[in-house]
């Protein structure tokens, strides 16, 4: 049977030949049958109409049927269009200016989503008003160059801050497209970018006058070039981080403090060539210095760190861990002259004494966070005297700091400090520390973690009534497994519990 099917969808058939079966009148064999099969209370046939007559009603219906199918595709795009706001009335219901900024406050990930609306949201999401502000460090760590550049190219004179930490596949060329582009820029994070060289720093220097902060930590690429470079391009660098830029001198320190006279916060940690001479240099050059990282520049003395309270009153964060070389002479010359001072970090500071402790903690009273682990020669002394004079202490390091007794807890946890700010009290391998170190911290209200690694004579149990007084705090500690004693039919394991585990 030959069946044509001119519009199927539409519930139409036309048959030619005999057709059989009960539900249909028979037309002869030149017969034709139209049946319409959605709607049987319409249900019509014509029977053996002349073949002129029987094309014009197929073409009659099947153009109707078009028609039909038409309209209704029309209203259901109108329906779904009703349901969308068109580009078009966006733009009339809110003003261009009032939907970028509420574009303004979203991260790269929203921007990147708002973009794939409409071609009007793209272009708004896009806009360069809305890439003022990046950080790709949460983003994508993995991003490659081109992704840079065409960041440059669309911000242009927008971008002010963009945070590249980690992105290792980015080199100096896309920096320089970058200094290229946005002049504007002030914060540029590109701290664990490997790639980069002193190459990408010559063009900050020479287009990006406005440039106020820049990391360059664990670039091992940088060298004294580079400071050379932004003291003679950026005047407004008020804060710079080269720490683990292993090539950095004396020289590029001496450079760069003589051309970016605002510099605020420095940070330098383990450059082994930053020595006196640089931190000298800084003291001299930039006396606004308020935050000053030397950690691990093991060959600065106590002369350069006296500059440094000399000149630089108003110093408020200060790290010289590991600086072996320093005495009680800093420590007092800080005291005299920087009552600000809220963190101070030294660790590893094996030559402080309580003397020069004491000295902080009568004239330093607004010490916030104290690092005093390795200083082994501190004894109670030093507590009492912090507890008398720095009621704002909030976290407090006395790691390895072997003399440190119950006593000296005491008379801390009995200050105004305990009551009132310490949060973080860190008491690993304090070997005369007991349980009753942990009776007098009850008190601490405001006490969220203590570490206890190492102390030998403190016990679960006192763990445990701490805890129960205190909550919410997090007590780290760890108790070796206990060596089994020998038993008394038989001879003495070989290996006592501790090894049987490893």
């Amino acid at each position: 049977m030959n069946r044509y099917h001119p519009n199927h969808h539409h519930g139409y058939h036309y048959q030619h030949g005999h057709h059989h079966g009960h539900h249909h009148h028979r037309s002869g064999s030149g017969g034709a049958v139209w049946q319409q099969q959605q709607q049987p209370s319409h249900h019509f046939q014509y029977y053996q109409q002349p073949p002129q007559e029987q094309h014009a009603l197929y073409q009659e219906h099947y153009h109707y049927q078009r028609r039909r199918s038409s309209e209704v595709y029309g209203r259901r795009v109108q329906q779904q269009k009703t349901c969308m706001i068109p580009d078009d009335e966006i733009s009339r219901k809110l003003p261009k200016e009032i939907l970028l900024r509420i574009l303004s406050y979203l991260d790269v990930t929203s921007l990147c989503r708002c973009g794939q609306v409409s071609r009007y949201w793209n272009m708004l999401a896009l806009d360069g008003s809305n890439w003022q502000k990046i950080d790709l460090f949460d983003f994508q760590r993995d991003i490659e160059g081109p992704v840079i550049e065409n960041i440059s190219l669309r911000c242009g004179g927008f971008l002010k801050y963009l945070r590249l930490r980690g992105c290792q596949s980015v080199g100096s060329q896309s920096i320089r497209t970058l200094a290229q582009h946005c002049h504007n820029i002030e914060h540029l994070d590109l701290s664990e970018c490997k790639k980069i060289s002193d190459v990408a720093i010559q063009p900050l220097s020479k287009h990006c006058a406005k440039l106020i902060a820049i990391n360059l930590e664990s670039c091992s690429q940088i060298s004294d070039s580079s400071l050379k470079a932004l003291s003679d391009g950026c005047p407004n660098l008020a804060e710079i981080n080269v720490s683990w830029c292993n090539l950095i001198t004396e020289n590029g320190v001496e450079a760069l403090a003589r051309g970016c006279n605002k510099i605020k916060k420095f940070s330098s940690k383990g450059c082994k060539q930053v020595n006196d001479r640089a931190v000298i240099a800084l003291a001299l050059y930039c006396p606004g210095i308020e935050v000053l990282n030397l950690h691990s520049c093991d060959s600065i003395t106590d002369a350069s760190i006296s500059k440094i309270a000399e000149k630089c009153i108003n110093l408020k964060q200060l790290c010289v861990s590991k600086c072996t070389e320093l005495t009680d002479q800093s420590l007092i010359a800080l005291s005299t002259n920087n009552h600000y001072l809220n963190t101070l970090e030294v660790a590893g500071c094996a030559h402080f004494t309580d003397t020069g402790f004491i000295a902080l903690a009568k004239n330093c009273k607004f010490l916030e966070r104290m690092d005093l682990e390795e200083c082994s020669l501190i004894t109670d002394a030093t507590l009492l005297n912090l507890a008398m004079g720095c009621p704002s202490l909030e976290k407090l390091t006395l790691s390895h700091c072997e003399l440190i007794t119950d006593e000296g807890i005491r008379q801390l946890a009995g200050g105004g400090c305990a009551a009132e700010s310490l949060s973080v009290l860190e008491l690993d391998n304090c070997p005369l520390i007991t349980d009753a170190t942990l009776e007098h911290l009850i008190s601490c209200h405001n006490l969220q973690r203590i570490e206890l690694y190492d102390c030998q004579l403190i016990s679960r149990n006192a763990i445990r009534r701490l805890r129960n007084h205190l909550p919410n705090i997090k007590v780290h500690a760890y108790f070796a497994p206990v060596t089994p004693p020998p038993t008394a039919n038989g001879p003495r394991p070989r290996y006592c519990r501790c090894c049987e585990i490893l």
